[in-house]
């Protein structure tokens, strides 16, 4: 696959103002805001990367707990659905983003073959052993919570698309969801301390990812879950000290992960008194935000640099909606940090084509 090159980004990067509804290859933008639009050129981009690596079982990084000799199997054998992209989570938001592109543009699947590959990956027969891994005691921790976060991702997509084959393969992956909101149930009132990692491990993020699929499924019992436990966790928290970020391998930014939680959850007037208290610097007319810079994109670790400046661009983006009177800074920044790194989206290495395109992705729906 061909580099993303600067023709792409004059594709992404509008700045011109309509009136009037477009095209999918012509998004609507918004009056004097540098606008992100997801059209069909990204979107056949992007779609390539899972498309790649959803049956490419390795490399592959299990991340499981052995209990015996028996549980030594391959990636396949172990997970028959969620095998590829390297690991579980990747997979599993590598389907995301599949179904996701699907929904938007159906041409992008015009002779039918997608689908049927998801048809022969998303079965009863799978799904079973897919579940029994999670029943494993060694492995009741498995993907907390940020794998959680995204089959939520990938269910909730699956459900509310009016789609024969995706009602069909949301039923059948249901059981997965099920067991990950009782996981939760289970482990959010025993977190005394949210985790404040720049990676997987990141309290906010997963809450924030399981929090709209509590809101999409009109679940509202596992929502007020995350709620409650969102506000017990951050309410109470001043002074973010966002200089000190990133660390060498974070794709994701603890202090915005959390001022983009809080606002999910706040009032605009308790958010806006939280966010004062939180990352006052905001306020400051002259913030700015440096983009992430990757220093070698064969280095799995270090390319999660790239993913970082991807979720900043979605949580400066959201914060700015819930603080309007800081949207232009705010914007401008997250279409920066966005176009550092588009470009960055290949084929050329694995360890940044088996996952970045999915964080592109949900940048560019967020927008």
């Amino acid at each position: 696959m061909r580099k993303i090159g600067s023709l792409l980004f004059a594709s992404v990067l509008l700045f011109s103002c309509t009136e009037k509804q477009k095209s999918s290859n012509e998004p609507v933008t918004t009056e004097d805001q540098p606008t992100l639009a997801l059209t069909v050129a990204e979107a056949k981009k992007i779609i390539e990367l899972p498309l790649h690596c959803i049956e490419i079982e390795y490399p592959n990084k299990l991340g499981q707990v052995l209990g015996k000799d028996e549980d030594l199997k391959t990636p396949k054998q172990l997970r028959p659905i969620f095998y590829g992209c390297f690991d579980w989570h990747s997979s599993v938001h590598g389907f995301w983003s599949i179904v996701t592109l699907l929904q938007k543009f159906p041409e992008l699947d015009a002779d039918g073959q997608i689908r049927a590959r998801l048809n022969n990956l998303i079965t009863d027969e799978n799904v079973a052993v897919e579940l029994a891994f999670f029943h494993d005691p060694n492995n009741k921790t498995f993907e907390r919570t940020y794998g959680w976060a995204w089959l939520f991702q990938l269910h909730g997509t699956l459900s509310k698309w009016e789609d024969a084959d995706a009602q069909r393969w949301a039923k059948t992956i249901e059981p997965l969801a099920k067991i990950m909101k009782e996981r939760y149930a289970e482990y959010l009132p025993k977190l005394l301390y949210p985790i404040r990692t720049g990676t997987h491990d990141n309290t906010a993020f997963g809450l924030s990812l399981s929090l709209d699929y509590a809101r999409q499924m009109g679940d509202t019992t596992f929502e007020e879950l995350i709620e409650t436990n969102a506000k017990r966790l951050y309410g109470a928290d001043k002074g973010c000290n966002i200089a000190f970020e990133p660390s060498g391998h974070d794709f994701l930014s603890p202090c915005l992960e959390e001022a983009r939680l809080m606002s999910k959850v706040l009032k605009q007037d308790e958010y806006h008194t939280w966010a004062k208290s939180f990352l006052p610097q905001l306020f400051d007319k002259n913030f700015t935000l440096e983009v992430a810079k990757v220093s070698d994109r064969t280095d799995g670790h270090l390319v999660h640099l790239d993913g970082l400046n991807f979720s900043r661009a979605t949580c400066l983006k959201e914060i700015g909606k819930a603080l309007p009177e800081l949207a232009p800074n705010l914007n401008q920044l997250s279409v920066k940090h966005f176009e550092n790194s588009f470009g960055n989206i290949t084929g050329d290495d694995y360890m940044g084509s088996h996952w970045l395109g999915t964080f592109a992705l949900y940048t560019l729906l967020h927008q």
